[in-house]
């Protein structure tokens, strides 16, 4: 299987605190991967170092050329920001932007923006186009980032709790806008605490606790090896 991103013997820290502790790890093509930990595990840290947000101290993190093989891989990149869809935990749009506003922004913005796939959302997810956003709840807010990350052409989606602002009734109807609308021969990262969420939809799953890896592989071949599902493993290891 080949990789869309390899970390290699990466560390990170901020001021004396390690953050990620010279971490291996490869990210497959074509999959939908969680990336599961308690809040505090470095979940985001590693996030934005794929994305370019952060630095490294030492060690390498490699994104697909092209998102097509990653042989001579390239570090982030604005070249990679090309192949990257990325919805980070905080809302960073401006309050006094309407809804059509941003669409058509991220449409100028971005050459894989895809404008009907991103109307199609707005209104499977009963968004108001003329609405501002400083009208809007922080669930609804989300939403709309959501939908602008979506609607990208993308080879590799990045979500950071995805389902996190939002009540538990909307969470299911949420998961089923990002599988319906992610391209399906592009790789998938799901960062969450919500396990149970997502569990059913993942093919892969990676454990991080304390800037470490610490379990991660095959959703099924998890779950026939250790007699449980992934979300009991996880209340196990982490005692939530």
């Amino acid at each position: 299987m080949d990789n869309i991103v390899e970390i290699k013997n990466v560390y990170k820290s901020y001021s004396k605190k390690e953050v990620i502790s010279n971490m291996n790890l490869n990210i497959p093509k074509g999959k939908i991967v969680g990336l599961l930990g308690p809040n505090g595990s470095g979940k985001s840290t590693l996030i934005k170092l794929i994305n370019g947000l952060l630095q490294p101290n030492s060690g390498d993190v490699l994104i697909a050329n092209s998102g097509d093989v990653l042989i001579d891989g390239i570090k982030p990149s604005i070249e990679t920001k090309r192949i990257i869809s990325y919805l980070p935990e905080r809302t960073y749009l401006n309050d006094w932007m309407k809804v059509s506003d941003i669409l058509n922004f991220f449409n100028d913005f971005y050459d894989d923006f895809d404008m009907d796939k991103a109307m199609d959302m707005v209104k499977s997810l009963n968004i108001n186009i003329n609405e501002k956003l400083k009208t809007m709840s922080k669930g609804t807010k989300e939403k709309v980032q959501l939908i602008l990350v979506m609607s990208r052409h993308a080879k590799l989606y990045i979500l950071d709790e995805p389902i996190g602002g939002v009540d538990p009734a909307a969470r299911t109807y949420i998961l089923k806008t990002i599988i319906t609308n992610y391209c399906e021969d592009s790789t998938l990262l799901i960062a969450t605490h919500l396990i149970s969420e997502i569990e059913n939809i993942c093919d892969d799953v990676i454990f991080i606790s304390n800037g470490n890896i610490i379990l991660q592989g095959n959703v099924d071949e998890i779950r026939e090896e250790k007699g449980k599902s992934i979300d009991a493993l996880f209340r196990e290891e982490f005692k939530c």
